[in-house]
């Protein structure tokens, strides 16, 4: 019987944050996903020894993970962590208030209630490390270092480690016993990770694939041009084209793995997706036998859209005399693990992914063939969206298939021995974001990176071909190595228009410093232009409370300025983090009340983004406990009817209005504020979550409420 061959691959990576030349570790990424998710995601599979899943590991995260194992990284973060609060310096107090409350705030951080305390007070002082740190004295701040590490830890050691379940229990009022507890167990789980996945592979259980290096976008190095095939007319900074630094990358990366591993790799997931005709055959030379990348990629290589039979099924790829096999992730699957499903039931989430993968390969079953599907993301960042870090929706996921006799969970290489490849005799130059590589060079920023690593890159061959006597071997290969990680995708990332993260300057800063590296290690001054930011002033999410009352006429139409002068507005922020995802149909959100009702209107990117869309609104009439009132707004034929309502207030209470809408250019909604059983002059709070076909696409506000305090009737005379 035709069966279908599930492909997990889950790709572990961190940019490379040590200076080389200090030898400090600028971010502690590594670290703390070390602890969170490298372990973890290999270790949960000794319970289900028959799905079988292929793990992508980039060599530059292994080589800080060792580091860390053996206790030899210096980084701050850590630093300020484990020392006694008693000793803290100011600058120290500061530091841990400006960086210590970087994690997702709803599933991380109000997970510990003492963890939440102490960020609505970082927030009360207005989130200034200055003014809040005289707030606090050494117990809170010795709480905040133990949970925020704490908050990191893997499931496997809150649930199974008695050590680790005492503090999380504790919860507060930790002592510097409690402190040095945590530093021994985290050395313990960095250290156990690689050990972790180099059992999961002897025994067959996963495949290890691996990625570039330093993860540079091997098309680019290849030849920077290339970008103008994907999107033609897009501004090109001077052209790089150094295929031999693509070719080291990938032979450095397979050197690397075969020493921790015992084998060498054979898969490859090129860094983000990337591919080329030129980086293909590099990667067949250095001895790699697959690649995966996207089915957007395939789409325009076929020069169609590529549906489920086209991408579910192997392909060979073969050009002057080379060949290398390709998969391509469905675009779709994938994304619901990394985006949405955080946002369901772990069982819901868990039948929906399985009912959807059965729907798209029920007609290739009934063909007499094997279906092949490729699921490829992140494996780190979309857990901390979930509750309990994603394991109870993976433990859900991963029963169903080892109980399904109609899928096997296999790794690529058992796929690729399973089903026969169609033939490719090309491949469209993209990647996994919109089959081009516009998030990594054309912008602005991206553009002036590239001018700075062109020139490192130029300066570097003319030294060695200069042969400058005081420049000593070791200190020209340093040259090269701070070269390579400037090559690395994770600094144009953050460049351009596309991503935003409270520490963008940081990494702005770090790729800097790479490039200044390589001058000061061929003992030349670095260019004056390393010294400023290339980054300009980030757009931010923007926000301003009402104002003043208002009472617009729902009548789907902003029929004058005037009608919503002094409500409150929120507008969803453009740029997306770590994880590259869709943007809002909302654009912007306004709010306010007459002081009898609350009006809600959303403006949306465009009418068609409302096709299918469902936007459930939940209210609190008393500004705290669960939702209070509910309702969900359905459009159908490009109008709103009102789908479910549920009322706080007793039935018959308040005005017989409850709820009132209209749709035309914007939505206007009008509820009644006693129906919503709201008090006089307490805090009313609201959010907004938009779904399709039964799944959420994202809330407004992503975390949180939206609150304020609507004005008496007779306060606010209309």
């Amino acid at each position: 019987m035709p069966k279908i061959y599930l492909c997990f691959v889950w790709h572990m990576h961190q940019p490379f944050y040590k200076d080389l030349i200090t030898g400090q570790y600028k971010m502690p990424w590594t670290r703390l996903h070390a602890l969170k998710d490298y372990y973890g995601m290999v270790k949960i599979l000794d319970g289900f020894p028959e799905v079988h899943q292929t793990f992508n590991l980039v060599p530059s995260m292994l080589v800080q993970i060792e580091e860390y194992a053996a206790g030899t990284a210096v980084e701050p973060f850590y630093q300020c962590a484990f020392k006694p609060a008693e000793e803290l310096t100011e600058a120290e107090q500061s530091f841990i208030l400006q960086y210590f409350f970087q994690a997702n705030v709803e599933r991380m951080i109000r997970r510990y209630p003492r963890y939440g305390e102490l960020y609505d007070a970082f927030r009360a002082a207005d989130q200034k490390p200055e003014r809040a740190r005289r707030l606090m004295g050494p117990q809170a701040f010795r709480d905040l270092q133990v949970l925020s590490q704490l908050a990191w830890f893997d499931e496997e050691f809150i649930g199974n480690d008695p050590d680790v379940r005492r503090l999380a229990e504790k919860g507060r009022n930790y002592n510097l016993g409690d402190q040095e507890l945590v530093r021994r167990k985290e050395t313990e789980i960095v250290g156990a990770t690689i050990p972790a996945y180099r059992k999961a592979a002897e025994r067959g259980q996963i495949e290890i694939s691996t990625t570039p290096f330093y993860h540079p976008i091997l098309p680019l190095l290849c030849d920077s041009d290339i970008a103008s095939v994907s999107h033609p007319g897009v501004p090109l900074p001077s052209r790089f084209r150094y295929p031999q630094d693509a070719r080291r990358q990938l032979e450095t990366a397979r050197q690397y793995m075969a020493a921790r591993f015992g084998r060498p790799p054979v898969g490859l997931w090129p860094s983000e997706g990337s591919v080329s005709d030129e980086a293909l055959g590099i990667a067949a030379d250095v001895g790699l036998k697959w690649i995966a990348t996207d089915n957007g990629v395939l789409s325009r290589t076929l020069g169609t859209t590529a549906g489920v039979q086209e991408t579910y099924r192997p392909y060979l790829w073969r050009q002057g005399g080379r060949q290398i096999h390709a998969i391509f992730r469905d675009h779709f699957l994938s994304d619901l693990i990394g985006f949405v499903y955080s946002r369901m039931d772990a069982a819901g989430a868990a039948a929906d992914f399985l009912r959807r993968i059965k729907e798209n390969c029920r007609p290739i079953l009934a063909q007499g063939r094997d279906a092949l599907a490729p699921i490829i993301l992140d494996g780190e960042n979309a857990w901390e969206y979930y509750p309990q870090n994603g394991r109870p929706f993976l433990r859900e996921l991963y029963a169903r298939i080892s109980s399904d006799p109609e899928v096997a969970a296999v790794t690529v290489s058992e796929a690729l021995e399973k089903i026969e490849p169609a033939a490719l005799d090309g491949i469209f130059p993209g990647s996994w974001i919109n089959a081009n590589f516009d998030v990594w060079i054309g912008a602005e920023e991206d553009n002036k990176a590239w001018e700075y690593l062109l020139q490192a890159r130029r300066t570097y061959d003319g030294a060695v071909a200069a042969v400058d006597p005081r420049v000593s071997a070791q200190e020209q290969q340093l040259a090269l190595e701070e070269l390579l990680i400037a090559e690395g995708s994770d600094w144009c990332w953050w460049y351009g228009p596309e991503h935003d993260s409270a520490t963008r300057p940081e990494f702005d800063q770090l790729f800097r410093d790479h490039l200044a590296n390589v001058y000061r290690a061929l003992h030349k001054t670095p260019p004056e232009e390393l010294s400023r930011p290339i980054l300009k002033v980030a757009a931010a999410e923007y926000q301003v409370p009402p104002a003043g009352p208002i009472r617009p006429s729902i009548d789907g139409l902003a029929t004058s300025y005037f009608e919503w002068l002094g409500a409150g507005v929120y507008r969803v922020d453009e740029h997306s983090g770590a994880m590259h995802g869709t943007r809002d149909p909302i654009r912007e959100l306004y709010y306010g009340s007459d002081g009898q009702n609350l009006y809600l209107r959303a403006d949306f990117e465009s009418n068609s983004a409302i096709s299918g869309l469902e936007a459930r609104i939940n209210i609190q009439g008393n500004g705290s406990g669960p939702p209070s009132s509910a309702f969900t707004l359905r459009f159908e034929d490009g109008k709103p009817v009102l789908a479910e309502q549920r009322l706080a207030a007793p039935p018959g209470s308040g005005d017989a209005g409850v709820v009132e809408f209209a749709f035309d250019k914007v939505l206007e909604v009008r509820f009644s504020l006693a129906a919503m059983a709201w008090v006089a002059g307490q805090p009313i709070r609201f959010q907004v979550s938009l779904w399709r076909n039964g799944l959420p696409l994202d809330a407004i506000p992503p975390q949180g409420w939206l609150e304020f305090t609507p004005g008496d009737q007779a306060d606010w005379p209309l």
